[in-house]
Parts: C-alpha cells; structure tokens; sequence
C-alpha cells in the first residue's frame, strides 16, 4: 500500500544529462518514466517539477554578463523543455499526462490553474508544472515547493544524485554522517543546504514535509512510496 496518496516529485535537470555533459540523455529519461509509471500505477496522485540546469540555468548566466532577469526566464524556458522531452516519454509507455506551464504559451503547455491541476490528478493524469513560478529570482526548488503546498501534496520527494541528507558533502568529505530525518530548524542551525531558504521557508511554513533521496537508482522512487528507509526526511 502507497505511504502517500498525492506526491510533488522534483527532479533535477542535472540529473537528465545522464552520462553526457549537457541536455537529455534519453537512457536517463527513459529509467525517470519507467520508475514514474511504476508510482503512478500504485494509484499515486503525481505532481512533477523539473529543473533546467542540463540546459541552462539563470543564475550562473547572470555570472557571465546576463540579465538576471532574461537569464532566468531562459532558465523557465529549459525547464519547458525538460517538462516537454518527460512528458513524451511518459506517453510513449502508455501515461496520461500534462505539461503546465507558468508562463502562457498554449499551445505547448496548459497555463496552471490549481484546480486545474488537482482535477487532472485525480482522474489519473500526471502533471508536469513547467516554467519556474513564473517571475524571475525564484528557483525551480521554491516552484517546487509553491506547487506542492498549492496541490496540497502530502510530501516532496526531492530526487538528487545522493541518497539524503549529510552533516557534509559526502562526495568532499568522507567522514559525512547520513541524517534519517532532519527538522527544519537543525537545517538552519547547520546551514545545510537542502534547498535554497525561500523554497525551505515556504515547506516549514506550510508544513510540507521534504523527503531526499536518489533518484538515479532505478527502483528507489518505489521504494520511498512502499515505506522504505533509503533518504532522509525533513520535517517540522
């Protein structure tokens, strides 16, 4: 039986490069799909953000002479990409899905509404929310945490290339201890980087717990809807 009925799941741009070093590895997307299909055919409710950074990511562009604001809103625009490329993958196995976008540009994505949104989930619709919030200096993590606190999801299952959250780097740092479950608080007080404050603001403030963990393994999103150990949840 599913630990959670209604999910936000975020996925990492990064993480779709696969092996390659820029964009989509179609192997990569293939495997996020498969694991995708498995939740969704548990009966889970999935709500999806992706972020852009395989592509482009605004904050760094505005590093190297970009306007922040037109950086950013390239950096909305890959994350349509990415939502676009996830969303034909998913129907190709037979999922129905939307791509919600924040920003108007029918006719590729939907403009999200959340009723819209809620009422497609609950007849057995992914939706796949695009585009950031919309306005430049938020992060696909607060988008992440807007859409779930709006969907009224039960957790974000954040999926990164590790398998939860450490005292330190565990890929710097050896001697990194793994956290089962973490307050928000203890985050602050550690200065541990999660998400970036906003997104962490809004989820403790909203009491929407954050569950980490690797997505990369194929199987783990299973795992975490089945119950299992495998991350480290975030709480109030």
């Amino acid at each position: 039986m599913a630990k959670y009925k209604r999910i936000l799941l975020k996925l990492s741009g990064e993480s779709l490069m696969g092996k390659q070093h820029f964009g989509i590895d179609p192997e990569r997307l293939s495997d996020y799909a498969r694991q995708i299909k498995e939740v969704h055919d548990m009966g889970v409710q999935i709500g999806i953000v992706i972020g852009g950074g395989n592509i482009f990511r605004g904050l760094s562009g505005a590093g190297k002479g970009f306007d922040r604001v037109k950086g950013d809103q390239m950096g909305m625009c890959a994350t349509v990409i990415n939502s676009l490329a996830l969303s034909s993958a998913l129907g190709a196995i037979g999922v129905k899905n939307k791509v919600m976008t924040a920003i108007r540009m029918e006719p590729i994505g939907e403009f999200y509404s959340k009723w819209k949104a809620i009422e497609a989930m609950e007849t057995g619709y992914i939706c796949i929310f695009s585009a950031g919030t919309g306005s430049p200096y938020f992060t696909t993590d607060t988008g992440s945490s807007l859409r779930g606190i709006e969907i009224e999801a039960d957790v974000m299952l954040k999926g990164t290339r590790v398998d939860g959250i450490y005292t330190a780097d565990p890929e710097k740092d050896p001697a990194a201890v793994k956290f089962s479950d973490i307050t928000y608080d203890e985050i602050y007080t550690r200065g541990l980087k999660v998400m970036d404050l906003t997104a962490t603001t809004m989820c403790k403030e909203n009491n929407l717990p954050i569950y980490v963990f690797n997505m990369d393994i194929v199987g783990n999103l299973k795992r975490v809807i089945d119950g299992e150990d495998i991350g480290t949840l975030v709480h109030n």
